[in-house]
């Protein structure tokens, strides 16, 4: 998932530079969704791992 947002970004970045505003503004939208979709799996990974890893050690 964490590709497909670099990728957006990219995206954002080059329609930018060729000046579609619209094109640029909705790639970095999805691009901006992907990554807090990716920023919360990561968080909720490492919490369950963390309650995993306590569970174990118990």
């Amino acid at each position: 998932m964490l590709y497909y947002a670099v990728v957006f970004f990219i995206l954002a970045m080059v329609a930018g530079f060729f000046g579609f505003w619209g094109v640029a503004g909705t790639a970095a939208l999805v691009a901006k969704i992907l990554f807090g979709v990716f920023l919360i799996s990561f968080i909720v990974s490492l919490f369950i791992n963390g309650l995993r890893n306590q569970r174990l050690r118990s």
